[in-house]
Parts: C-alpha cells; sequence; structure tokens
C-alpha cells in the first residue's frame, strides 16, 4: 500500500509558470489594493471592476504552462498516494496532470451565483461580464473564496492532513490562514518538507 503525501502548495509554484504571486512587495496585486478585488466589500462597491480583474487572471492563467514543481507532483503518484491541496486557483496542477487536487481557494475557471453559493458553472469563455446571471437571476461571479468568507474545504483538508504520511508544503509563505494551519494537523511524526526560495518562519 502507498504511502499518503499531501502536498500543500501556494502562489510561489505558480509564479514559476509566470502567474503574479498573490500579494507584491507594495501590498498590491497586480496594482489593486486586496480590499478592491477579494472582498465582498469590493465586489458590492465595484463589481464591473472585481469582474475584470478576474477577467485579466483568468486570461494569464490561459496562456501559463505547468512548471518542473507540478509536473514533479505528478511524478510522486507513482510511489504515494498523492493529495494536492492548493490555496492556488489556477488550473495548472490539473493540466500537469495531478488525480486528486482540493482546491481551498475557488477555481478562476468557475463561475457561481452571488447569491446562491451552490449555483456553480464551468466556464466556457474566459469572461463574467456584468449582466449575466444565474439561473435564478442573479449576478455572476467568480468562484473564489475571498477575504472573509468562509473556506468551504477546509474540513476536508484537515481530515487528508491529519492522514499523511509525509507533508510537502510548496511555494507558499504560511501567512494566509485558515490555510496555514493545516501543517498544524499532522500526525506525531510526520515529515514536513518546506520547499520554498524565500523559507517561511
Amino acid at each position: 500500500m502507498k504511502k499518503k503525501l499531501v502536498a500543500l502548495t501556494g502562489a510561489g509554484i505558480s509564479a514559476e509558470s509566470g502567474l503574479a504571486t498573490f500579494r507584491g512587495s507594495d501590498g498590491l496585486w497586480e496594482g489593486h489594493r486586496i480590499e478592491d478585488v477579494a472582498t465582498p466589500e469590493g465586489w458590492a462597491k465595484n463589481p464591473g471592476l472585481v469582474l475584470e480583474f478576474y477577467n485579466q487572471r483568468r486570461a494569464a492563467a490561459r496562456a501559463a504552462q505547468p512548471n518542473a514543481g507540478h509536473r514533479a507532483l505528478v511524478e510522486l503518484e507513482q510511489d504515494f498516494d498523492v493529495v494536492v491541496i492548493t490555496q492556488n486557483v489556477d488550473d495548472l496542477h490539473e493540466r500537469a496532470g495531478s488525480s486528486r487536487v482540493i482546491h481551498l481557494h475557488g477555481k478562476l475557471f468557475e463561475s457561481r451565483s452571488s447569491y446562491f453559493d451552490q449555483l456553480v458553472y464551468p466556464m466556457e469563455a474566459d469572461r463574467i461580464e456584468l449582466g449575466e446571471h444565474c439561473e435564478k437571476g442573479h449576478q455572476l461571479r467568480p468562484n473564489i473564496v475571498w477575504f472573509g468568507e468562509d473556506v468551504p474545504l477546509m474540513q476536508r483538508a484537515m481530515e487528508e492532513t491529519a492522514i499523511a504520511d509525509v507533508l510537502l508544503v510548496v511555494g507558499t509563505s504560511l501567512q494566509v490562514y485558515p490555510a496555514a494551519s493545516l501543517v498544524n494537523y499532522t500526525q506525531q511524526g510526520c515529515p514536513i518538507y518546506i520547499i520554498d526560495p524565500s523559507q517561511p518562519p
């Protein structure tokens, strides 16, 4: 029976594919304040700005290609039972070939109703426009977990981490909670390997 390997990945692994990491040294994300583009309050204030911001992120993600880090996690499936828990909203893990991926912070290539959270749709185009509605008549929004919103898959991620034989932490500064707390759910004696050029504390 294969040992269980859980990989917790963050923006650093996608940065190798050319995607901007979440927060620059100036505290901005692609020139925007986080509060303006990644919170329910930002959405309520200016949904058009938020939609355009994610439309641009989608175009960038579509142009990016999986890198050696993504492919290495796929290769580990030959020897381990691998579960990838990612804070990233791009689909690079899936495109590289990872078979089990939990997206803690949502998926860039899905839209959902701004009123009924359970109404989620795969996106055929790369844009969501103002005036595009769910089947119940509410504006569509990105299926992204914003700051201040619950992380619906956190419980599942905790359960997977709790039975890991090995935990890899790849390209995440362990600054964003609750995702960063997952390292605390490993069983006693589980080795934790941190792979990051700027070693988190």
